[in-house]
């Protein structure tokens, strides 16, 4: 009798989860679908339409499906209070482009560099090319010239996006070819300006080289995060970096933290008692789904003790939150 009770018990589970999967919402089927599919790649056709229509090659993350075109602002001369700063050191715009789950579109997403007289011709080219602008802000205290960043965003096919995302930038000095090259390179090297080995085993990730400069770029594994139909991932802009210039003993770090909206204060009170200044807490994006905050952090001092400082950050990112409170 107990096996027959069990098994009516049984079939009586079944019919009811059957019946709750009967009546969801053909959306949620749907969009659980697309969940479950995977980015198709960008075809090397479309990579080439993408660098024909800037004029320069980008790169491709094969891993993510992105292509991204790095736009650093070599016509500027930056400092950090009045000490001489190079590019890479976060003077470098992007812009990247990734096919949606479906396949049936694209986006793109790119942050440009601005000085302020700069920012509302951008915009008006941009809505005048049909694509959108995501967020405008800054990213630093300190630096000479003032600077801001404009995330600009669109859907459409990659050749259509690359073409409005050209005619954007065309008349502005983002554009490639309006660009003078880069300095020719300091001999002197991240390599040689900071222990490479010991700042990695601090931060637990290896990072790049790029001139003078030391960037750690890092992603969130953790969340699946969707925008217009296309997965955020590192290389289109749902990242948290460090980047250290100077020397080890006397280090700049600046850097970005992607964040849930639950996990804001927490990160903002560990920067704080690592004595790393907090410079902005903005999105990035719209639409996307979590809603991700960014937040912008300055600091100074050894390059040993600024790594903890982000390290620390980086812990508190993925915990279980209640009230505002981090749960060990």
């Amino acid at each position: 009798m107990k096996a027959e009770k069990f098994s009516r018990r049984q079939a009586l589970q079944a019919t009811a989860v059957l019946g709750t999967t009967l009546f969801l919402p053909l959306q949620k089927l749907q969009a659980s679908s697309i969940l479950a599919a995977k980015t198709p790649d960008i075809t090397a056709g479309e990579m080439a339409a993408i660098d024909a229509a800037l004029g320069k090659k980008g790169a491709y993350k094969e891993a993510e499906q992105v292509y991204t075109i790095a736009l650093p602002r070599n016509d500027l001369k930056m400092k950090i209070k009045g000490e001489p700063i190079p590019i890479p050191f976060g003077f470098g715009g992007w812009v990247s482009f990734k096919k949606t789950l479906d396949g049936k579109s694209a986006m793109v997403m790119g942050d440009t560099v601005l000085q302020m007289e700069e920012v509302n011709p951008l915009i008006s080219a941009a809505h005048a090319n049909g694509l959108e602008i995501a967020a405008i802000h800054n990213h630093f205290f300190y630096e000479e010239p003032r600077i801001f960043y404009m995330h600009i965003h669109g859907t459409g096919t990659i050749a259509e996006l690359a073409k409005k995302y050209a005619d954007t930038i065309r008349d502005s000095k983002l554009f490639p070819a309006n660009q003078p090259a880069a300095s020719a390179p300091s001999s002197i090297t991240g390599k040689e300006n900071f222990d490479l080995p010991a700042l990695d085993s601090i931060i637990k990730y290896t990072g790049t080289v790029n001139g003078p400069t030391y960037k750690y770029t890092i992603g969130r594994a953790d969340l699946k995060v969707m925008a217009m139909g296309v997965e955020m991932t590192t290389n289109i802009g749902l990242n948290s970096w460090a980047s250290f210039a100077g020397k080890q003993d006397d280090a700049h770090i600046a850097g970005d933290i992607a964040m849930l909206q639950s996990e804001v204060n927490n990160v903002i009170k560990t920067l704080r008692q690592h004595n790393l200044e907090v410079v902005a807490v903005h999105n990035h994006m719209l639409g996307d789904d979590p809603h991700m905050i960014f937040l912008h952090y300055y600091g100074r001092g050894n390059a040993a003790t600024l790594a903890q400082g982000f390290r620390s950050a980086l812990d508190v990112l993925g915990k279980k939150t209640m009230g505002g409170m981090k749960m060990e």
